[in-house]
């Protein structure tokens, strides 16, 4: 298809998607959607600051969805051709809230005369993130967490379409004619798992509105249960994923809501930006727009209704890094400062160990973690930072990790206290994992002293003072300094150094501009391949700079710890 031809196919579904969000009661009062290159689509102000009023965009209320149209749960088990099926699998417990809205997805985009037909036909049929990359895209990623994630993801949808979802989306394609004889592709799920993590909303429902009075006792069980997910796949479980979108932007949160997740057709075709333009809102009587039990998107700059004709409207997808945008959205952000850095220490070692069972039991006590996220922003506090915190409030600041640490008084707290950037709740583990034999009776001897029964079982903190006060730091320090040497190790033999990412990321962004008018899919999709792979360098460029950066930090510890030691 040219360029051409692709581009009025766009503007025909644009138009047929805008009219069908008016037939259905929205209300697009100062914006309007249109298409913005790479990204897709995207929200524009039609009102200039003078013309807000003759638009209709007061207060900053820029659109208004009625929540009717929103893709929820309920909505699926409402609905008049596959609620009753997807009602009963819903109360048999076959599927959860977040499948189920998948499910319906997958069925509706493959059923010819879906009623949503002109929403569907405007999402991207393809994504930027991990799961949907090649094998030649994915070893960009080799040596790091999101490299691991991906692989043991892409696995667990594939065995989870094979084994369920597969038959259950043929079943509702049958439940009329006109999508019986279409046969359901892997991809098919792909597609929807990403439609749904990428623009699904953290809704607060009315509680009036999700337990209408008119409903039957079954139909409020059912809907009072809708929240509650059991789907767990690694998509929450190896990186540090939050939840679907849409919490920062939110100020709807009142004691009579319930929170629900859901599509809402229009307000989500916000793009992200951490500067946002917008939050959106729900309206549960009206007040707010004239349309009770909707959502809104209003504008963010206080005392400014309207913005300047043409103006983009972002909304913020919340603080995440270039992991978690990788991972779910298919985006990087440039230098972001909410980057981060996993560092773990691999359970299948904690086994080989040697007391292996007697360290897990204790660190289990401890309530320690065996994974930390280490922020960009605590290299402010570290040795190396920019913090301009007085050391004295740093003390106190973490003085009660140390404040009953010691029986014998020999062991003082550390002269690097205020400096050491690294979660306690992570050292507590490494001293555990690092203690000798030695070591572990005297932590037992000590434990003993201040169990009164057989009975009792020494608290956390206690459990945390007698391993700190036998082992101290040295021996933690001495784990975690290994561990950053290894994760860079493998970042490094995945995909070379820090600099030479660096060199190419330079090469990327000296290069022509890429032809937003490419002459074919061919060239569209080289162009979707390039961007890939820069996010891939810009990504893991940045988890060398962290593991650098923290391994410098966590080497002078070492040193300190040595030196407070003699």
């Amino acid at each position: 298809m040219s360029s051409a031809d692709a581009a009025s196919s766009d503007d025909a579904k644009l138009q047929s998607f805008l009219q069908w969000l008016q037939a259905n009661g929205a209300d697009l009062r100062g914006c309007t959607i249109r298409a913005c290159g790479r990204k897709g689509f995207g929200v524009y102000s039609t009102a200039a600051e003078t013309g807000a009023a003759e638009t209709g965009a007061t207060d900053g209320v820029v659109m208004v969805v009625p929540l009717d149209l929103a893709v929820t749960p309920m909505r699926v088990l409402q609905d008049p051709l596959v609620g009753p099926r997807c009602r009963a699998l819903f109360e048999e417990g076959g599927v959860d809230d977040r499948l189920l809205v998948m499910l319906f997805l997958m069925a509706e985009r493959l059923r010819p005369s879906s009623l949503w037909k002109p929403y569907l036909d405007m999402l991207p049929g393809t994504f930027g993130s991990s799961v949907w990359f090649d094998d030649e895209e994915l070893a960009e990623l080799e040596g790091t967490t999101l490299h691991r994630a991906t692989i043991m993801q892409k696995r667990s949808l594939q065995t989870l379409f094979d084994n369920k979802v597969k038959g259950l989306v043929e079943e509702l394609l049958h439940v009329d004619d006109s999508g019986s004889s279409t046969e359901v592709q892997f991809e098919d799920f792909l597609w929807a798992n990403s439609i749904f993590w990428t623009r699904a909303l953290n809704i607060p429902l009315p509680h009036s509105y999700v337990f209408p009075g008119s409903l039957d006792e079954q139909q409020t069980t059912t809907a009072g249960s809708l929240g509650d997910s059991s789907l767990t796949t690694q998509q929450e479980n190896d990186t540090a994923v939050k939840n679907t979108r849409g919490d920062e932007n939110s100020e709807s949160c009142t004691t009579e809501s319930i929170w629900v997740e859901g599509l809402v057709p229009g307000i989500d075709f916000c793009n992200h930006n951490v500067k946002a333009l917008a939050t959106w809102e729900v309206d549960s009587v009206g007040n707010a727009t004239g349309i009770p039990a909707s959502m809104y998107l209003r504008l963010a700059q206080v005392g400014k209704s309207s913005v300047e004709t043409g103006t983009e409207i972002y909304i913020n997808y919340g603080n995440k890094g270039n992991e978690e945008l990788l991972y779910l959205y298919g985006f990087v952000v440039d230098n972001n400062p909410d980057d981060y850095l996993m560092v773990h220490y691999p359970i299948e070692a904690l086994r080989q160990v040697q007391s292996a069972d007697i360290k897990m039991k204790l660190i289990e006590m401890q309530k320690a973690e065996l994974r930390c996220l280490l922020p960009t922003s605590l290299l402010d506090s570290g040795f190396f930072g920019t913090s301009t915190s007085s050391g004295e409030d740093d003390n106190k600041k973490n003085a009660s990790h140390f404040s009953s640490y010691s029986w014998s008084g020999q062991r003082k707290v550390p002269s690097y206290l205020h400096k050491n950037v690294f979660p306690q709740e992570f050292l507590s583990t490494l001293r555990t994992i690092a203690m000798q034999e030695y070591e572990l009776e005297q932590v037992a001897s000590l434990l003993g002293e201040v169990g009164s029964s057989e009975d009792t079982e020494p608290s956390d903190a206690e459990v945390r003072s007698a391993i700190w006060e036998v082992c101290g730091d040295h021996g933690a320090l001495g784990l975690l300094v290994d561990l950053l040497r290894v994760k860079m190790a493998e970042l490094e033999e995945g995909t070379g150094t820090e600099a030479s990412d660096s060199q190419l990321l330079v090469k990327f962004d000296s290069s022509d501009p890429e032809d937003s008018l490419s002459a074919s899919v061919e060239d569209n999709y080289k162009t979707k391949s390039k961007a890939n792979s820069r996010s891939c360098i810009v990504y893991r460029r940045g988890q060398k700079q962290l593991t650098r950066l923290f391994l410098r930090e966590a080497e002078h510890l070492l040193e300190l710890s040595e030196d407070d030691q003699t």
